[in-house]
């Protein structure tokens, strides 16, 4: 069954930061702007840069699996080989990780590999897969 792409808009405070960040570094292709914003394709899902020069990062952060985990955050779920392969993307481009790429829940429903990064606002984004893609909503 398919999906319908959501919509995320979010504040940063570099429009050309985040058209490297998004563009350049993720590979997502832009889409429509202004001087005000950036449309970014991401996976088929619409991501909306907009700018705030004040925009800064919350810093709140919770306990998960022993990890602390930046909130609030956006990202993907995605399937195990483009996981791979976009960490090992980051990686080459010496990514500073908030979570560096790993597994947690090991052994439990809900085992995921993850990897959490900031972008240049201080937006939080954690891309992840499951091992059993039918366990996303799966409760343990």
């Amino acid at each position: 069954m398919s999906q319908p792409p959501f919509h995320l808009a979010f504040p940063v405070h570099d429009l050309e930061a985040a058209r490297g960040f998004y563009g350049g570094l993720l590979g997502c292709p832009e889409g429509r702007s202004s001087g005000q914003w950036v449309d970014f394709d991401l996976y088929g899902h619409q991501i909306v840069a907009h700018h705030d020069p004040d925009a800064k990062p919350r810093g709140i952060r919770n306990e998960v699996d022993g990890m602390d985990v930046p909130v609030p955050h956006f990202g993907l779920v995605l399937d195990m080989a483009d996981w791979h392969a976009l960490a090992d993307r980051l990686k080459e481009a010496d990514v500073d990780f908030v979570i560096e790429p790993t597994v947690r829940f090991a052994g439990e429903v809900g085992e995921q590999a993850t990897m959490f990064l900031f972008d240049p606002s201080g937006n939080a984004l954690e891309f992840k897969a499951m091992r059993d893609k039918s366990a996303l909503f799966a409760k343990g």
